[in-house]
């Protein structure tokens, strides 16, 4: 018997499971829980503003709300009505994206990412339903931002982990990951949020809470097909117990320094759930094909737009290598920043050609939505599976939590400059955003040309790279 058939640990066995798509079968398993947990929060997203809003946060209920009153007297200064709503949905996004972190290192230090993954998806669970309980709303908020950030990055930690570091379809793993992501995306508002809306707002957040259980028992059915991550014990894994090195160090190194080169080389991207949904609205000529739609379907067009793409992008590569290399990590998001440069270039023309007292065409808004979408593609799930890379074993988990870091600064940027919009002329705002993808570009090429050699390298010769 071989040690691939002695044990199920996927890091040490036969890594020629091509049972998904040519992939490990675990991909499927983990794709399949990650769409049913995006469905969750982006259910909750598309409801939670509009629920304080419309019905929570009123005189006659919003007292029976246990730590409300606390938070809006010692956190929110005295804020009522749609501020307060605001104000705690901007801790409540902003929270969701700091969380992992921690979930990174409880997995990597004493619970593992099995484990500490499980229980993220139960907090989320108890989350989803306590929404459901007027009274419980802080708490249900509480357990949705823990349970996300035991969640978020250890899933991602374990797609990582199905592939050999030099095995080339790590990055077309993480697009077929984001492809789920996204489907989840777009099913979460039409679904949940038109059960929120019109049938009752208890309704789209129980939907909500059904979808996740769903999402936890497919991973429990997957989980003989998944990376087993042991505690750092002798037993388990002595290297898991090595110190970092100076290789692992200046790996961390360059980790650190691209989450603020990815937070800045995606503000065109972010800012859609921002001025760009706004100044569709109020600019845009919302019609297709003779039918006219709501703003608000900027965003359902946006998720169709990008999941189409990415499928696109990861056939593309796909093809491209039955007869050629692959382009590595670094060179791939250097091409997305082109692709993003061109979509805030769409952004400006938009703008430039707005006729007097007229709308703008909405050839435009698709031309971004096409490039932004390729860009995205070769961006996000490409950075996610560069950060997997990079990652010493002993903190993987950890490390893919500091990755949304990156999402964490970009919203703050997104709020930031999104209030120039109202006092700069258009166009140099969305040029202000044609920048930043071009800073990013440079930024990835200075980057390619630092850690080119290291990562085309197999991990025994990365060492003597790196020295």
């Amino acid at each position: 018997m071989s040690i691939a058939e002695a044990t199920p640990d996927l890091e040490q066995a036969d890594r020629s499971d091509h049972a998904f798509l040519g992939h490990p079968k675990g991909l499927g398993y983990l794709g399949f829980t990650e769409a049913c947990e995006r469905f969750s929060y982006y259910s909750m997203q598309t409801l939670l503003v509009l629920y304080m809003v419309n019905y929570l946060l009123v005189p006659a209920r919003m007292h029976s709300v246990v730590g409300l009153d606390w938070l809006q007297a010692h956190v929110y200064h005295g804020l009522t009505g749609q501020p307060l709503a605001s104000a705690i949905f901007g801790t409540y996004a902003s929270l969701v994206y700091l969380t992992p972190i921690a979930g990174g290192f409880i997995a990597d230090k004493w619970l593992g990412r099995d484990a500490t993954l499980l229980i993220g998806g139960v907090l989320m669970v108890i989350g989803h339903f306590l929404m459901a309980i007027e009274w419980a709303f802080v708490f249900a908020l509480l357990a949705l931002v823990l349970g996300v950030g035991a969640f978020k990055g250890n899933i991602a930690s374990q797609v990582g982990s199905l592939y050999a570091p030099n095995d080339l379809r790590r990055a077309t793993a993480f697009q077929l990951f984001y492809i789920f992501i996204n489907a989840g995306v777009i099913l979460a508002s039409p679904i949940a949020g038109t059960l929120g809306q019109k049938v009752g707002w208890h309704w789209g957040f129980g939907c909500a809470g059904v979808v996740m259980v769903l999402g936890m028992a497919i991973y429990l059915a997957g989980r003989p097909h998944l990376p087993r991550h042991e505690l750092a014990t002798p037993k388990a894994d002595p290297a898991l117990r090595e110190p970092l090195n100076r290789t692992d160090w200046v790996r961390i190194a360059y980790v650190v320094v691209l989450i603020p080169v990815l937070a800045i080389a995606l503000l065109t991207n972010m800012q859609i759930f921002n001025v760009y949904l706004t100044w569709g609205d109020q600019h845009f000529s919302l019609s297709l094909f003779g039918t006219t739609f709501p703003s608000s379907w900027l965003i359902t067009i946006d998720s169709v737009v990008s999941v189409t793409f990415l499928v696109v992008v990861a056939a593309f590569w796909k093809l491209w290598s039955l007869k050629h290399r692959e382009p590595d990590e670094i060179s791939k998001m250097m091409i997305g920043s082109l692709f993003s440069i061109g979509a805030g270039l769409c952004l400006f023309m938009g703008a430039l050609t707005e006729p007097a007292g007229g709308k703008i065409s909405m050839f435009w808004p698709l031309m971004f939505e096409v490039l932004n979408s390729i860009g995205f593609a070769h961006i996000l799930p490409i950075s996610l599976a560069l950060f997997s890379k990079l990652a010493p074993r002993q903190i993987n988990a950890t490390v893919i939590g500091l990755y949304y870091l990156a999402f964490f600064l970009a919203n703050a940027m997104v709020g930031w400059v999104g209030g120039f919009y109202s006092t700069l002329p258009t166009t140099t705002f969305w040029l202000i955003h044609v920048a930043c993808a071009a800073f990013g570009l440079v930024a990835f090429f200075v980057l390619k040309l630092a850690i080119g050699k290291r990562m085309d390298s197999r991990p025994k010769d990365q060492a003597a790279a790196l020295a």
